[in-house]
């Protein structure tokens, strides 16, 4: 492995290092603002542009879709090339691609240039986790350098409303794709001399044995490194994970229906190809022995559940403070930043916890904690102060991004050097699906109780005043009932959006409920099976762990 900062021995990382993670950090926290950063925009995209319904649905979800998919070919593609070469080559492609963006003179000239960013996205996402491994082979240091990439990871998706808003102020739809071209410029000019060259252990390599490698993993890189890409995996991964998705989102969105329920059983059998494809190969896109492990896959499943309940409450969240509280939408997206607090304090106190005790048990703890501000949010109503929900927020925000660290540090540690990228990139992928599910199982359930609420709590002579086709907006969404409210008598309109406000907030607590449930099942799985995990992992600068707890060891990986 090209490596200058390798050696048998590792050492402390020094200035040049934590310079080049500040580097990485750009990329990462501009992808994940492109993920939220269209939401106040769409209204002057569409004013522009004039898609169609479902041209702007593609506009809105292309980016996270191809990005999702893409993950796991991605991590495995730096494993091979190298993860700087593929960090050089995403930021190329989504530098041209943002601007592509920022001057697109049609909805489906937009869809495509978003299915680019996705494409540079992924590129850039695992492997700049992966390069963290590469970078830090002290355990301490490598995990603040996960605490920040975590931080800033989320505070992108936090970010991105603030700065479209604010740029939309003051210049055109476009401008929020161009802030990215500096960002990419810089990155490609410094990256090349802050950040070491990694990859796939060849044989002989430095880097693998400074890392802890053993000349059985070097040997398995060498001939892993001379196989050909394999294209069949490659598709079969993008499609599983894009498709499920799709047909998560959209099942989310519109209810249950045909469509999106089959996409739902299309990616379940292309997965489970996927799966049995790589049980078949010598050298797979993903290790399964390896997630198998207690100290890696555990952390997986514990950042899909912590993604689920994050993703679910803030759509919740973010409606709230905007059609409940009566926030403007540059006004809520500021206010929706204060939550971040709660992750300048917990990080940093779990980080500093992990080094005294089993990081099972601090992550437990920020499960539990969570699920405390899940269930403060079950108290919520319509007349509550903004504090209210603002400091509930902060709580589940400020544990779930504790949790979450430990889990990507827990799980980068057992990863093999040569395999961080394709690690990197499971994680991520469970990231999504955990996102995905969470939208699906807590919108739902949100939907149902508001449409149930507003059938039974709406007045009759309401009900009876409203023609059939405004009756049915506004049983369906808050969002429809505030826009045909605005069209209604005065006093007519203030009944109607007054019933919708309670019909939503019942329903985001009960939500809630369920997240904290959620949660408290994370906190179990965490004291149970997370338990012992963190000292073995991370035992002689993250060697090779123990063999798995979650499935039968397999022979032929990397021993």
């Amino acid at each position: 492995m090209e490596n200058s900062y390798a050696s048998h021995t590792p050492g402390l990382a020094g200035r040049k290092e934590w310079i080049a993670l500040g580097v990485l950090m750009l990329p990462l926290l501009l992808v994940s603002m492109d993920i939220s950063i269209l939401y106040f925009a769409i209204p002057y995209v569409s004013q522009d542009l004039e898609p169609s319904a479902t041209q702007q649905l593609w506009i809105l979800d292309m980016y996270g879709f191809v990005l999702a998919g893409l993950l796991i070919t991605m991590g495995a593609l730096g494993d091979r090339i190298g993860r700087r070469k593929l960090v050089l080559g995403g930021a190329a492609v989504f530098g041209a691609a943002s601007v592509a963006a920022a001057y697109a003179h049609s909805a489906d000239a937009l869809i495509g240039v978003r299915a680019l960013l996705g494409l540079g996205g992924a590129a850039l996402m695992p492997s700049t986790l992966a390069l963290i491994r590469n970078l830090f082979h002290d355990a301490k240091q490598r995990g603040r350098a996960v605490t920040i990439w975590t931080g800033v990871m989320t505070t992108g998706i936090s970010l991105g409303p603030v700065v479209s808003g604010l740029l939309l102020e003051h210049f055109w739809w476009g401008s929020i794709f161009l802030i990215n071209l500096p960002a990419m410029v810089l990155l490609l000019v410094l990256v090349p001399f802050l950040v070491p060259e990694s990859k796939s252990a060849s044989s002989g390599s430095a880097g693998a044995a400074g890392a802890g490698g053993s000349s059985a993993s070097s040997a398995v890189g060498a001939a892993a490194s001379r196989e050909p890409f394999d294209l069949v995996s490659a598709v079969l991964s993008l499609a599983a994970l894009l498709t499920f998705i799709y047909g998560v989102k959209e099942w989310a969105r519109h209810g249950f229906a045909p469509e999106p329920a089959l996409a739902v059983a299309v990616g379940l059998v292309l997965g489970h190809a996927f799966v049995r494809r790589q049980k078949r190969l010598a050298h797979p896109m993903i290790d399964l022995e390896l997630l198998g492990r207690r100290a890696f896959g555990g952390p997986v499943f514990a950042n899909v559940l912590a993604m689920f309940a994050t993703v679910g409450m803030a759509v919740f969240l973010t409606q709230y403070l905007q059609s409940v509280q009566g926030l403007s939408p540059f006004g809520a997206a500021l206010w929706s930043l204060v939550p971040a607090s709660g992750v300048l304090v917990a990080a940093p106190t779990a980080a500093v916890l992990a080094q005294r005790t089993d990081r099972a048990y601090v992550m437990g703890g920020g499960f539990l904690f969570a699920a405390a501000g899940f269930c403060w949010l079950t108290q919520l109503r319509t007349d509550s102060a903004l504090w209210f929900s603002l400091t509930a927020a902060a709580i589940y925000v400020g544990g779930l991004v504790a949790a979450m660290t430990l889990a990507n540090e827990l799980a980068l540690g057992a990863a093999p050097p040569d395999r961080a990228g394709s690690a990197a990139a499971v994680l991520e992928s469970g990231q999504e699906l955990g996102g995905a599910l969470g939208m699906a199982v807590l919108g739902s359930v949100g939907a149902a109780i508001y449409s149930r609420d507003m059938a039974d709590a709406l007045p009759a002579d309401v009900s009876a005043a409203l023609p059939g086709g405004v009756a049915d907006t506004v049983r369906e969404t808050l969002g429809g009932a505030a826009a045909a409210a605005a069209r209604l008598p005065e006093e007519t309109g203030a009944r109607v959006l007054a019933t919708a406000r309670d019909a939503f907030t019942h329903g985001m607590g009960l939500a809630s409920v369920g997240a904290a449930a959620v949660m408290v099942g994370a906190a179990v799985f965490s004291f149970v099976v997370l338990r012992g995990t963190s000292e073995r992992a991370t035992s002689a600068d993250g060697d090779a762990p123990e063999r798995g707890d979650l499935a039968p060891a397999q022979t032929g990986g990397l021993e």
